[in-house]
C-alpha cells in the first residue's frame, strides 16, 4: 500500500481559527494511507524578490516540506473577498526564485470555512487562479463552500453529524484525486 503524505496549509494565524478547526477534523475523514501534516506560514518573512537568490530558513523549510509531499491540501479563510495576505505570502515565496517552484505539480484541494453564508466562495474561486498558473491540478468539483454554523463540529471538534456526509465526500474525491495525480 502506497502512503500519501498531504501537505496542510491553513491560510489563518489566528489560534482559534475555523479553518484550522476545519482542516484538523476533515483529515480525521482521509483513509489510513493518507497522513496530514500542517505546514508552518506565519514565520515567513514578506515576499521580496530581492531576496531570491539568499532565501530565509523558514522559506527554504516551507519548499522542502511542500516537495517532500505527494498533495496539497489548502483550507483558506476569506479576507476581503479574496485569500489572506499570510496564504498569498506562503504562495509566493514557495514559488520563487522563478523555475523553482516548489507547487509545479502538486494536486491541490481547496476548502475553508466561514460563519458567512458564502462559506469562502470567494476566496477559494482566487485561490483557484493562483494555483492554475502555478501548474497545481486542483480538484475542481465538489466544491466545499462551508458555512460555519452550530453542528458543523461536535463537541469533540470532529465534523458533525449533519456535515459529515457532505465533506466525507468530498475527501473521497481528493483522495481519489490525489492517487490520480501524484507524482
Amino acid at each position: 500500500m502506497n502512503q500519501y503524505q498531504i501537505a496542510v496549509i491553513v491560510g489563518s494565524l489566528r489560534k482559534d481559527s475555523f479553518n484550522r478547526k476545519l482542516a484538523n477534523a476533515i483529515v480525521k475523514l482521509a483513509p489510513p494511507d493518507f497522513s496530514f501534516k500542517e505546514l508552518q506560514i506565519g514565520d515567513l518573512p514578506l515576499y521580496n524578490q530581492d531576496d531570491d537568490a539568499n532565501q530565509a530558513q523558514s522559506v527554504k523549510r516551507l519548499k522542502g516540506e511542500i516537495a517532500a509531499a505527494q498533495g496539497i491540501l489548502f483550507v483558506t479563510p476569506e479576507y476581503n473577498r479574496s485569500i489572506s495576505g499570510v496564504l498569498k505570502n506562503a504562495i509566493d515565496h514557495a514559488s520563487r526564485p522563478y523555475g523553482q517552484s516548489a507547487w509545479a505539480g502538486k494536486p491541490a484541494g481547496v476548502l475553508g470555512a466561514s460563519p458567512g453564508a458564502n462559506g469562502t466562495a470567494m476566496a477559494q474561486q482566487h485561490l483557484r487562479n493562483i494555483l492554475a498558473t502555478l501548474d497545481m491540478p486542483t480538484l475542481g468539483q465538489p466544491e466545499a463552500f462551508t458555512h460555519v454554523k452550530d453542528g458543523l463540529f461536535d463537541e469533540a471538534g470532529d465534523i458533525g453529524t449533519a456535515s459529515k456526509k457532505f465533506l466525507q465526500n468530498w475527501m473521497d474525491h481528493y483522495v481519489a484525486w490525489v492517487k490520480k495525480h501524484a507524482v
